[in-house]
């Protein structure tokens, strides 16, 4: 096992930039998720690292070794493709035992570890039958099978839940939590679904247009976006956000926008008075109430989803739509008056002008 280390890597395909001189260490046997949109670069991190695209400057490291030479064959690293990439006319067994053969391995070293692999992973059953006779669940199996029974230093698993319906992709995402745990390998995963990172990831990397955005622990970029652009990508339903600016009143900062006004923390940096902010704050930290709340504001019920446990309510506050997920005992219909307020310890200040978090 090993640490992956990007020492100011820059690779620009047909003008667009897919890294802009990008630096980053992750740390052995850690689990990190490279969180992006489509097309912000995320896969040609792990194309890099594997070797299938080189830099047009900057360092690769796997290990203490400079990789920037270095075939993908002998990087050692081993990846798991969107498209799972098995060959078709091989069986499962066949599939696993193929990364091994140029390895200085008995056959009976192979059988043992193929076995072990498959056992783990839950798909000894299935040894004998071709891909095409394979579940989806099941050939994801043995894509992950094919890339951890090399032992590599490194693996790199490029969106591999995109093709699995959402019952699969929930089981998957633990089980592949539960596997890097065991065999402690360094796993560097992508994904344009926050949920998925922030569920399976010990570090989160926010990739935008070839740039780290925040490289943070799940919770750091949950509770503190540094950006509006981290905090819009995080959490569903997404964040709250309304325009305003900063005044202070009793020696206490206010947010007012032409809705509403309400305090802000006293901890943390103040922003100073006028100034154009953007206030960010999520619809669990929207307290609404059937009764007045004090410091509170009236607000109209626009829409109301029951989802189960909780309720996702569109409250209107003069011409401000915002959302609220409240539990089910708060009983709410469209057009119902209720009130709410903010947490003020949860709220978030964006600089309008930089989009950067100032509280």
């Amino acid at each position: 096992m090993a640490e992956v280390r990007f020492e100011n890597v820059t690779k620009i395909v047909g003008g667009k930039k897919f890294a802009d001189n990008v630096s980053f260490d992750i740390r052995d046997r850690e689990f990190v998720s490279i969180l992006g949109e489509p097309g912000s670069g995320k896969s040609m991190v792990l194309r890099m690292i594997a070797g299938l695209e080189r830099p047009d400057s900057g360092n690769i490291y796997i290990g203490d070794r400079n990789v920037n030479d270095l075939r993908p064959a002998e990087r050692n690293v081993a990846m798991v493709f969107q498209s799972f990439a098995l060959y078709p006319h091989k069986t499962v067994y066949e599939n696993l035992t193929f990364p091994l053969f140029k390895r200085a391995m008995s056959k009976e070293e192979i059988d043992k570890r193929v076995r072990s692999i498959a056992e783990m992973l839950r798909i000894s059953h299935v040894l004998e039958k071709r891909p095409a006779l394979l579940s989806g669940g099941e050939r994801q199996r043995v894509a992950i099978g094919r890339a951890i029974v090399r032992n590599s230093d490194a693996l790199l698993m490029d969106e591999p839940l995109s093709n699995l319906d959402a019952k699969l992709r929930l089981h998957m995402r633990a089980e592949l939590r539960k596997i890097q745990k065991e065999i402690g390998q360094t796993a560097i995963f992508t994904t344009a679904d926050e949920v998925e990172a922030l569920s399976i990831a010990d570090r989160i990397c926010v990739y935008r247009e070839g740039s780290i955005v925040q490289f943070d622990a799940p919770e750091a970029i949950y509770d503190r976006p540094n950006s509006l652009y981290v905090a819009q990508m995080v959490g569903r339903p997404q964040m709250n956000f309304v325009d305003g600016t900063i005044r202070f009143k009793d020696g206490r900062s206010q947010f007012v926008s032409s809705n509403f006004t309400t305090d802000l923390s006293t901890s943390g940096p103040t922003p100073p008075a006028d100034k154009e902010v953007v206030l960010g704050i999520r619809p669990s930290d929207t307290r609404v109430s059937t009764r007045e709340v004090n410091g509170g504001f009236q607000c109209e019920v626009y829409v109301a989803e029951f989802v189960g446990s909780e309720a996702i309510l569109d409250i209107k506050i003069g011409d401000q739509l915002l959302r609220a997920r409240v539990p089910v005992s708060v009983k709410a219909e469209i057009g119902d008056k209720l009130w709410v307020k903010f947490d003020e310890s949860r709220i978030h200040i964006f600089d309008k002008g930089t989009a950067s978090a100032i509280q």
